[in-house]
């Protein structure tokens, strides 16, 4: 259980802990970004109501940490567009992946208490065997909380689980490993995951409006897609890697507990605080290749990303259930924090904004992550596609030649349109896609859906072999395939 006596660490002692990394990689940036004046919270209230306006988002909520205290805490918007219910300091948010952090905390605090080591294999806590692959002996909780374990985001649809590199070599961000980790701790604490969290995590927290068990209810914020559809929230009985709901208040009082030493031995936040690999600046979800070359700025440590700059070493997270997205990023140097959530596909289009203004710092994290901005040419071509449909690639000609509008931004509008039934639509962006990124298997894989769904079988067929082709390893693509043969 936590400790109740609060360690404090100086912020000289994180700073000095945080300079030398577990795999020796050294954390220097070429061209840092630098810290700009934080906004009071006065000026935060006026500029968001603006900022949700262009993006499109309906609610929101959000906390401020300074110094290490909370600040300030507000709620914008409605969380049902229909009813016009307002956003509360009741209403709770999808976190999406910011449950990893959390359930991080939980876990190390086994560590504490010696009931779990970070580098045994899990096998030997847990031997149940969840892949045929031999290699799952190898993976730790170290290597699945720092992502590391080879596994996948999540196995494909009706597929099965596999290992796609030796555990430990390199970073691939993965819901499986701490899925996989949850299995075992609760294995070893014999109750589930909902229990583990409220009684080391909620409780001694005082989280009080915070749950892994998933529900419906006039307190929880509908999600929306970039067209204002509404759309329920995932429901889930327990998942380490996506299933917390949570307000503002009580996420930002997780991070008061890590800015403030509570709840975990000095030598145990530091690890947690510690970057264990470098990322592949080029990818987020790498397990089809090797990295090129390693980030000298963004690293994954145990539970949270970690951006290590001359400006300051930060922790931070994003949090993306489709119709909900968060982010949360802490200063370490000078104990500030901002946690929002929102209920929009959008909601992170104006998180750079957010986190500039609140902690006062510009993140490379936003970037490597490959999330629009609000203002940006991928944004607006969303919006004129959602409108116009395919009739936007001509007003954006000049822009999608430039590369100004990313493969994601186009794969994400035409997903829009596919869920919309607007077929066609769908299908002359997903191809514009594909010609612009005709090396990318993702690119082809969504044209072969977009095709399937509206019934052109061969054209499906033709898509999806040119993404295996490009990816052979891709076992949704390959599944995908098989179901067409299907008759």
């Amino acid at each position: 259980m936590i400790s109740i006596t609060r360690l404090f660490i100086t912020a000289a002692y994180r700073v000095t802990a945080l300079s030398v990394v577990a795999t020796g990689i050294a954390c220097t940036s070429p061209s840092p970004p630098q810290t700009v004046p934080l906004k009071t919270t006065q000026a935060l209230a006026a500029e968001i109501p603006g900022l949700m306006q262009q993006a499109r988002i309906p609610g929101l909520s959000i906390a401020v940490i300074r110094r290490g205290e909370i600040a300030w805490v507000h709620n914008f918007g409605t969380v049902d567009t229909a009813t016009r219910a307002p956003v509360t300091e009741h209403t709770q948010f999808s976190a999406a992946s910011l449950s990893k952090p959390i359930f991080a905390y939980a876990v190390l605090q086994l560590v504490d208490e010696g009931k779990l080591d970070l580098d045994t294999p899990l096998v030997q806590y847990w031997p149940e065997r969840i892949t045929d692959d031999p290699r799952q002996a190898k993976i730790t909780a170290r290597m699945a909380l720092s992502h590391r374990a080879g596994f996948p985001d999540w196995r494909p649809d009706g597929g099965p689980l596999e290992i796609h590199f030796t555990p430990g070599e390199r970073f691939s961000y993965s819901g499986e490993g701490y899925a996989y980790l949850q299995k075992t701790i609760e294995h070893l604490e014999h109750k589930p995951l909902s229990e583990i969290m409220a009684q080391r995590v909620f409780a001694p927290l005082g989280m009080q409006r915070s749950t892994f068990v998933s529900q419906l209810g006039p307190n929880v914020a509908n999600g929306y897609d970039a067209a204002g559809v509404a759309h329920p929230p995932y429901l889930s009985t327990g998942n380490a890697a996506y299933s917390l709901q949570t307000t503002a208040y009580d996420y930002a009082l997780f991070v008061q507990a890590i800015l403030n030493g509570h709840g975990l031995k000095p030598a145990t936040l530091r690890a947690m605080e510690t970057a264990q690999i470098a990322v592949d600046p080029s990818c987020t979800y790498c397990t089809q290749h090797a990295p090129k070359e390693l980030s000298k700025t963004l690293f994954w440590g145990l539970g949270w990303g970690i951006e290590a700059l001359p400006s300051g070493t930060y922790l931070w997270h994003w949090g993306d259930n489709d119709f909900y997205k968060a982010f949360v990023s802490v200063d370490l140097k000078r104990r500030n924090a901002v946690v929002y959530f929102s209920n929009s596909q959008n909601g992170l289009a104006i998180a750079p904004v957010l986190i500039r203004d609140a902690i006062g710092a510009s993140q490379p994290a936003l970037p490597w992550l490959g999330y629009d901005s609000y203002d940006s040419p991928g944004m607006h071509f969303m919006f004129d596609a959602l409108r116009h449909g395919a009739e936007a690639l001509n007003l954006h000609a000049a822009e999608l030649a430039a590369g100004a509008i990313s493969e994601m931004s186009l794969d994400s509008t035409g997903a829009l349109l596919l869920d919309q039934k607007r077929y066609d639509d769908a299908i002359a962006v997903l191809a514009k896609n594909s010609e612009l990124h005709a090396g990318s298997a993702d690119a082809w894989a969504s044209l072969g859906k977009a095709y399937a769904q509206a019934g052109k079988r061969d054209q499906a067929f033709m898509s999806f072999e040119k993404a295996l082709a490009l990816a052979p390893h891709n076992k949704s693509v390959q599944l995908s395939l098989d179901r067409l043969r299907q008759p």
